[in-house]
């Protein structure tokens, strides 16, 4: 048999090969969504995209004679290092053929480069990092993705095992179906603390998103500060991030939490457009407007992005009020038939807890590895 190679991605013609190599690993796979090729390019594009000015990647393919069987990114994020002092190496954008000889050669390569730059450890798949998608799927493969979530093979999870990898964090996804009904409880609860005085909702104004975007930064950083591997977005991660957000944002959808006139928190719930975006198969291109006419019915659903209330107001039940606004709009867009609330970190007993008494279950489960030198 060929042995394998493993090249450094240099040139523009293997960088279309690292893009373009999903499209051979989920070939006939009902559930893959195809993303859009131009974005991931400018992810990961150190030239343009902010996540790189503080970070450092490297992007490897694994070849078997002419053939690419497999590709995964090194990467450093220096804002997660210096806020957790840790030397952390990240693997990333990972695909690979059924074959844990090219897994292997693929992991060895990645451990050789973070060791030259004085890691002493990898933890993965982060793509880029905590703050994209993250996470291998471990259950809950029958079933696509939702926006921006994970998706894979299920031999992958056997795959990372066998080089070495063990579990560090289990994240999980909540879904709630169109036969929701809001539980006595809630409601009645609900009520009682939209009736205290100071408490009320402002729909993010998607016209001027510039202000918007700085006051979702700020309690974001906030409301995320004490979670587990928590990286601060910097002021041009969240305009690259929202500038996509807020294209396809529902206004009634996406807000904030007030308290007294004080931003308390955020709530951002966007239309899950992966059935569009498997429509497109990768590029939008001139037939994209005609896609998007044809095939918007197919939107039916909604991912919850963004949930979070600042650690000085989490006494206050305003979770409560969010799930009772979110029940009362989504039951008059008879067009949204599922809500995907995720993820969630498995040892975030309260919040968790709060979801399934709620009325959610879970709907997907994926896993964060780690292996040290």
């Amino acid at each position: 048999m060929v042995g394998i190679e493993i090249i450094t991605v240099q040139s523009r013609a293997e960088l279309k090969d690292f893009i373009d190599l999903p499209w051979k690993i989920y070939a006939g796979d009902p559930h893959w969504v195809p993303p859009l090729k131009k974005e991931v390019r400018r992810l990961l594009d150190p030239g343009k995209h902010p996540f790189w000015e503080f970070s450092e990647r490297i992007l490897l393919l694994a070849r078997r004679g002419s053939e690419t069987v497999g590709r995964i990114a090194g990467i450093i994020d220096r804002h997660h290092n210096t806020l957790h002092q840790e030397q952390m190496g990240i693997w990333g954008f990972f695909e690979c053929i059924d074959d844990p000889e090219v897994a292997l050669a693929l992991f060895a390569s990645v451990e050789r480069w973070a060791r030259r730059k004085e890691m002493t450890f990898l933890r993965g798949p982060l793509s880029p990092s905590i703050n994209y998608e993250a996470g291998l799927l471990i259950e809950g493969f029958d079933s696509p993705p939702a926006l921006m979530m994970a998706y894979n093979p299920p031999y992958y999870p056997q795959l990372i095992k066998s080089c070495g990898f063990t579990k560090e964090k289990d994240l999980f996804s909540f879904i709630i179906d169109g036969a929701y009904r809001l539980p006595e409880w809630l409601e009645s609860l609900a009520a009682r603390v939209a009736r205290k005085k100071g408490i009320h909702l402002r729909p993010f104004q998607l016209k001027d998103p510039v202000p918007e975007l700085a006051l979702v930064r700020e309690i974001f950083n906030d409301c995320w500060a004490n979670n587990w591997g928590y990286v601060p977005l910097s002021d041009n991660e969240i305009r690259e991030i929202g500038k996509g957000m807020m294209e396809i944002a529902d206004p009634d959808l996406a807000f904030f939490i007030y308290y007294q006139d004080d931003p308390a928190g955020v709530c951002v719930i966007l239309p899950d457009i992966n059935p569009l975006l498997k429509r497109f198969n990768g590029r939008i291109g001139l037939s994209g407007l005609l896609k998007y006419l044809l095939y918007r019915r197919e939107i039916t659903g909604l991912r919850g992005l963004l949930f979070g209330i600042k650690e000085k107001y989490r006494q206050l039940g305003l979770p409560l009020v969010v799930f009772r606004h979110l029940y009362e709009v989504v039951r008059k867009k008879e067009k949204y038939r599922y809500l995907e609330l995720g993820w969630t970190l498995e040892d975030n007993e309260s919040i968790n807890f709060l979801v399934e008494e709620a009325g959610a279950r879970i709907h997907k489960k994926y896993c964060i590895y780690r292996r040290s030198f």
